[in-house]
């Protein structure tokens, strides 16, 4: 017996209502769909420094200057406080309620932190454009070196803290062994040979994978500054299909947290493992330093930082740097 019309209409608008709200939720975004964005009057944030910003953006974009700089306290890489943020945002016209879409350089990690930070604080209607101003350039399309400005908002922002890991419950969440962590850091830093807070190596049962083997090629960076290749377009993201691989191992539906040294790797990751279907997913916010530098934390491949090699490293380089000064400025008076 064949259902009745009305019934396979119904679930027909069903399955495209799904679809529709799957594509509106697809938070990572191509140069199409920026130029619909803006189409449609979304607010475009370009999280880069003042400098390049000014050497040309996308036209109407908005900028506060390197946004983790500005967004973060330097010494302890977290947050500024709440209300210095929303002061920075309302003065930008930054109205984290509304159609907003984030970017900087491609593979810019700092754009993901843009992005979690308009999550963090309520914002449901932003994605980011991980090829960026780049992508943007090699289309041909038109920049902008001026200003443009956004008239001032006040939006009261409100943290959402279900959003990520505190410390303690890093703490307890390791103990009960009831989530997926994954480290997006480097394999040196995993492994303890990087120590970039008092302690390195890595959380118990934490799995790596460097948040650079999202990109078509992991070893960009590396080859740039070797000038082996002479552009970034290997930090374009993989496709969808190798990214489920990469992240085969892992199950979409139980809780996975994500954490680096301070955060702004793991949102790249929480990002992409977010698109791929991935139902619960946070950032360990205070990541690596967090953890690393609470000595009542259970490390992996432990390893200590040797503050008195370290210092002394830095006076060796200190007294170079000053022969080389001596010397150029002895040439110069020759």
């Amino acid at each position: 017996m064949r259902p009745p019309l009305k019934y396979i209409l119904s679930v027909s608008l069903l399955l495209l209502s799904s679809l529709v709200s799957a594509q509106k939720n697809d938070a990572i975004i191509q140069t199409g769909q920026v130029q619909e964005a803006l189409a449609r009057g979304a607010i475009l944030w370009d999280v880069r420094d003042e400098k390049s910003y000014l050497e040309g953006h996308i036209p109407g974009a908005i900028n506060i200057g390197d946004a983790g700089n500005v967004l973060r306290d330097a010494n302890k890489e977290d947050y500024i406080s709440t209300a210095k943020i929303q002061s920075i945002f309302n003065a930008a016209g930054l109205d984290v309620n509304k159609d907003i879409v984030v970017y900087g350089s491609r593979g810019n990690p700092y754009a993901y932190f843009g992005l979690y930070t308009i999550q963090y604080f309520g914002g449901k209607q932003a994605q980011i454009y991980h090829d960026g101003i780049d992508a943007w350039k090699s289309a041909g399309l038109p920049l902008q070196k001026e200003r443009p400005s956004l008239p001032a908002v006040s939006v009261t922002l409100v943290p959402q803290p279900q959003l990520l890991v505190t410390n303690e419950e890093m703490l307890k969440l390791v103990q009960s062994k009831s989530v997926q962590i994954i480290d997006a850091r480097t394999p040196d830093e995993f492994s303890g040979k990087d120590v970039r807070a008092i302690r390195g190596g890595h959380i118990p049962n934490a799995i790596n994978i460097p948040y650079e083997e999202n990109w078509q090629d992991p070893a960009t960076s590396i080859k740039l500054g070797k000038k082996q290749v002479s552009d970034n377009s290997g930090m374009t993201l993989k496709s969808q299909a190798d990214l489920k691989k990469l992240y085969s191992s892992l199950d979409p539906n139980q809780e996975t947290v994500v954490y680096c040294q301070s955060g702004v790797r793991a949102a790249e990751t929480a990002t992409v493992l977010k698109n791929l279907g991935f139902k619960k997913v946070k950032v360990y916010d205070s990541s690596w330093l967090g953890w690393g530098n609470n000595l009542k934390a259970q490390v992996s491949d432990e390893s200590f930082l040797n503050v008195g090699a370290l210092n002394a490293k830095i006076s060796a380089m200190q007294n170079k740097i000053n022969q080389l000064e001596e010397a150029l400025k002895a040439k110069g008076n020759n």
